[in-house]
């Protein structure tokens, strides 16, 4: 029996160690192949990479086949090589191979991990207390609970919403700037990160952890530059653009249209506020309601985008009464690296502050210059309503409780409109100056009568103060840039943007933590983005980011409404 066993073995080893060798031997040929073909690969003529997190994957996905092959992972210096059609293909082959291993696919549905993740017990638990709903264009999103835990509520159930959003904003980066977005994450990592509060950065990385789990990978570093964009792009950018020395005159700021009313302005004597934002349509992701129970500090609900903790567009109610909306001061020049970013100091005013007082001294503490704003603020429990003009130098504030602020993107403030912006207030062709006009106009014919329906009226009015007649376009409060063929200002003819939204507020829904708010153009007019592109051309680099907006009704949203 025993010498039958051995037999067996002798024959198996006989048989099989041909085998083994032969497919060793086919293995060091296929090696020395690729080795070969990849070694004459020509030489990239850019090694940077729209995506930092892509060229990361890619990277140790690439420095992985470099170890077993041999094979520089860097960039190849020494210029364009003739290779063979064979080389070629095995070289396309393993690229195709690489990629598809390395990059990321879209996230997980909506309330599911990304496939071979799962969510820990705590995971588990923390969304639990989070929920999400689509209602009328918005996306309602309640988040609870200590900063990690409200981020990585936020990451996970927005997944797909802050994936997408980030995509957009790369492109239109690159497209405007010139430069990589991974350039600008790192160039914020600098002086941005460090500049943020650790409560700020908590939630952050807690958005970083959600995202992870359902399936899309991104940073610390890139999150702060997102939430940070605007004042990034429009702040920071132009300053450092000079230093590059390059010329091309900055795009046009986000705009927005708003009043605050008290006492004999309005009907009831109590605070009315209302407020919408203007800006390009195919970044318009500012479409979500945030609803925040913090363990510590105010409960709000505010307007927002997914992946910012902060408002963005500033429409904003807390838990101690405040109100708040802000527009931005046209053509102002200035910022400091050495400050905290606005996105961090808004957020923190808002969650932190009692009265409008702590709110301003939140503001102004630190101020980098970033995203230079008039703020109408009002407290429902004094029934007084300000305004905070923040500049970098210069800051000009006022109050009452009887009367009313407008915010048209002009500064009031004469020191900071003539030290700190170029802007020409009389000039009524541009879209400032003739909104600032309506605006009076209105607060003088509507005294004493304004109440929610008046401020939904407002926010969607289309008379032109230059004209002297009805007519859409750049210059009226319900704002459409894509209607007018000769614009002025920084406008191009036909731009593809205007406003997005509106949002009205008085002291009984602030009380109740509520607010009225309607997407897509204030006055209901739908905008059809594939229309629109196939009749203006010039503007194909927005094909896939740009998206239709459907006519949508008002809509009332509260603080902890469920799906």
């Amino acid at each position: 029996m025993l010498v039958l066993v051995l037999v067996l073995v002798l024959v198996l080893v006989l048989v099989l160690v041909p085998v083994l060798v032969l497919v060793l031997v086919l293995v060091l040929v296929l090696v020395l192949v690729l080795t070969i073909a990849i070694g004459a690969l020509p030489t990239p003529v850019n090694c940077e990479y729209d995506d930092e997190h892509e060229h990361d994957r890619l990277q140790t996905t690439i420095g992985i086949c470099a170890g077993v092959l041999q094979m520089p992972s860097a960039c190849p210096t020494d210029g364009y090589r003739v290779i063979t059609a064979m080389k070629t293909l095995l070289h396309l082959v393993l690229v195709l191979v690489v990629s598809a291993a390395s990059h990321p696919g879209p996230a997980a549905e909506n309330g599911a991990p990304a496939a071979g993740v799962k969510l820990t017990d705590e995971q588990q638990a923390w969304l639990q207390r989070a929920w999400r709903f689509e209602k009328n264009g918005w996306l309602f999103l309640h988040l609870a609970g200590a900063p990690q835990e409200r981020g990585f509520q936020h990451g996970f159930l927005l997944a797909r919403e802050i994936q997408e959003s980030l995509r957009g904003e790369r492109i239109a980066w690159k497209h405007h700037s010139g430069m990589e977005w991974s350039w600008l994450v790192a160039r914020a990592k600098e002086f941005f990160v460090p500049a943020v509060d650790p409560e700020n950065l908590a939630e952050i990385d807690g958005i970083v952890a959600g995202l992870a789990a359902a399936g899309v990978l991104s940073s610390r570093e890139e999150l702060v530059a997102y939430n940070g964009i605007i004042e990034l792009a429009y702040y920071w950018w132009p300053q450092e653009k000079d230093r590059l020395k390059a010329d091309r005159p900055p795009e046009p700021r986000k705009a927005c249209s708003a009043f605050i009313a008290t006492g004999s302005a309005t009907a009831d004597g109590r605070i009315v506020l209302g407020h919408n934002t203007m800006g390009g349509y195919a970044t318009a992701n500012c479409n979500v309601i945030l609803d925040l129970a913090p363990e510590r500090g105010q409960r709000l609900l505010m307007q927002g985008q997914p992946g910012w903790i902060h408002s963005g567009t500033d429409f904003f109610i807390t838990g101690a009464g405040l109100v708040g909306a802000e527009t931005t001061i046209s053509g102002f020049t200035g910022f400091d690296t050495r400050g905290i970013p606005e996105f961090a100091r808004m957020r923190r005013a808002a969650q932190d502050a009692t009265t409008i007082d702590e709110w301003c001294a939140i503001m102004k503490r630190g101020n980098n210059g970033g995203y230079a704003n008039a703020w109408l603020l009002g407290d429902i429990k004094t029934n007084e309503i300000a305004r905070l003009e923040l500049g970098l130098k210069y800051v000009a504030f006022e109050r009452t409780r009887d009367g009313y602020y407008l915010g048209a993107n002009v500064a009031e403030d004469i020191s900071l409109l003539r030290l700190e912006t170029d802007f020409r207030e009389t000039d009524i062709r541009l879209s400032g100056v003739a909104r600032r006009v309506r605006w009076k106009q209105l607060m003088r014919q509507h005294a004493g009568k304004i109440d929610l329906e008046a401020a939904k009226r407002f926010e969607a009015d289309h008379y032109d103060v230059y004209l002297h007649r009805e007519f859409a376009g750049e210059r009226t409060l319900c704002a459409h840039s894509e209607l007018v063929g000769e614009p002025l200002g920084r406008y191009v003819p036909f731009a593809p943007t205007g406003t997005i939204d509106a949002k009205v507020v008085d002291a009984r829904l602030a009380h109740d933590m509520a607010f009225a708010a309607r997407w897509g153009a204030a006055c209901g007019r739908a905008f059809d983005a594939k229309l629109f592109l196939a009749a203006r051309p010039q503007f194909d680099w927005m094909e896939g980011l740009l998206k239709s907006r459907p006519s949508q009704p008002w809509t009332v949203f509260r603080s902890g409404t469920k799906p």
